[in-house]
């Protein structure tokens, strides 16, 4: 290798404990690998402080450490400003079974990083983290309403309501007027059923069918109790919400705060027209969600979701295939001997794979796209589930793209497969009216 780091450290983090190895080259030449020592620190912070002034009076200028699920934070907040720190997959540092020891992992870390054989682990700037905190945060906001209406629905599947069987969404303004009116207990099924609006009062015989059972009180008082959760965590998201959009602001280049007037226009501005940027000049946080927000299945939120969690520099990840594998929707590698094994896909981001999937679904149902008719041609042959993967593979590659030319979506149609294969497709179409005894005569059709 050509980069050797003469200064350096490895540490070994745990909950209560972080062994630490700092190299210095041997003055005397004897020791290949350096001088290497070995202190115990504890977790608080002031036991971190004196690490950190523990490694810097030898000069250490780069620290390794394992990603060891959420103790390495507390450190990379503190050395962050001070040294270069690489944060490395566990995995890819395996030690010998039957030789590892907290001490022989910090020795084993400073010695790979030494010789510059470890691959640092994407770590966004404390900005962009404190954004995608609240990105995060709103999605576990709005798992956890999905949940809550879930146990409603067991709710009143137990007390005989079977609203959902007519209702498409039980808590739209309809249903939220009917369970209103379960709860207070006064109204019979007739009364209720006039409570729907809009397309709910073509099915108003049903509905009322569906509005009698067998409420009790017991099931009023935890309708009244979980609605009132609902609404609290609706509270939530939208507050959470804002304060995306304020951190959003803060995020753009220069310092500069864009109003929230400002912003409103810049995201409904995007059109297939967007003039694309030079490739060197700076692309900020705002400007990435209204070109991602372009794709078909991407919302604004998606888009946000997406942003959160690369930046807008594709530069870190150099290719498609490397920011889909640090995604978790890539296929797996894993062959032996002129076997495949397994195309198993990596755990990569799980925050963003799980949002990619959502997002997959939705670019699926859309009407004469590419990833519809990508979704359709591979659901047939290889499973919806692979497909959903695929999809979200395509998104990834193409936002990779986007943001890297700094282009909006480019829509490729739902012929594009057909496109590929014209001749093919004619020929095969031809050969089978033809065997149902009719004779074929292909023209062009002038466009209209």
């Amino acid at each position: 290798m050509d980069v050797m780091f003469t200064h350096g450290a490895g540490l070994d983090v745990h909950k209560k404990t972080v062994m630490a190895c700092r190299v210095t080259p041997d003055p005397s030449g004897q020791q290949a690998d350096g001088i290497m020592e070995l202190q115990e620190f504890g977790p608080m912070t002031r036991d971190l402080l004196a690490l950190s002034d523990w490694l810097a009076e030898v000069g250490v200028t780069h620290v390794a450490m394992e990603s060891t699920g959420e103790y390495w934070r507390p450190i990379y907040n503190l050395l962050e400003g001070n040294f270069t720190v690489l944060l490395v997959n566990a995995a890819h540092v395996k030690q010998v079974p039957g030789r590892k020891t907290d001490k022989a992992d910090a020795r084993w870390l400073a010695k790979l990083m030494r010789y510059g054989l470890l691959a640092a682990s994407f770590i966004p700037p404390q900005g962009q983290r404190d954004w995608r905190d609240l990105t995060r945060y709103r999605t576990k906001l709005v798992q956890e309403r999905r949940r809550e209406v879930n146990r409603v629905q067991g709710v009143l599947e137990r007390a005989n309501i079977k609203l959902a069987a007519v209702a498409t969404d039980i808590m739209g303004v309809s249903g939220r007027a009917i369970l209103a009116a379960l709860v207070t207990g006064r109204a019979a099924p007739a009364t209720m059923a006039e409570l729907a609006k809009g397309r709910m009062r073509t099915k108003l015989p049903r509905l009322e069918q569906a509005l009698t059972g067998l409420m009790r009180d017991h099931h009023r008082r935890l309708l009244t109790l979980q609605l009132a959760h609902i609404d609290f965590v609706d509270e939530q998201i939208d507050a959470v919400s804002i304060e995306s959009v304020c951190s959003l602001m803060e995020l753009e280049p220069s310092g500069a705060v864009t109003p929230p007037s400002a912003r409103a226009e810049a995201v409904g501005e995007v059109t297939d027209t967007v003039v694309p940027r030079e490739a060197d000049s700076p692309l900020s946080f705002a400007q990435a969600v209204t070109v991602l927000d372009t794709i078909p299945g991407v919302d604004q939120r998606g888009a946000e979701l997406l942003v959160a969690e690369w930046g807008t520099d594709m530069s870190r990840f150099g290719t498609a295939s490397r920011l889909s594998a640090w995604t978790g929707v890539a296929p797996g590698n894993d062959e032996s001997a002129g076997k495949r094994r397994a195309g198993k896909t990596r755990r990569g981001n799980r925050t963003l794979r799980t949002g990619l999937t959502q997002l997959a679904h939705a670019a699926a149902r859309t009407k004469g796209t590419y990833l519809s008719a990508l979704y359709q041609r591979l659901a047939i042959r290889r499973g919806r589930k692979r497909a959903i993967m695929a999809v979200a593979h395509a998104i990834v590659v193409s936002a990779f793209h986007m943001l890297s030319r700094h282009e909006p979506y480019c829509e490729l149609g739902a012929n594009y497969f057909d496109e590929q294969r014209r001749n093919y497709l004619l020929n095969h179409l031809t050969r089978r009216i033809e065997r149902l005894g009719y004779h074929v005569q292909l023209e062009p059709v002038q466009p209209a």
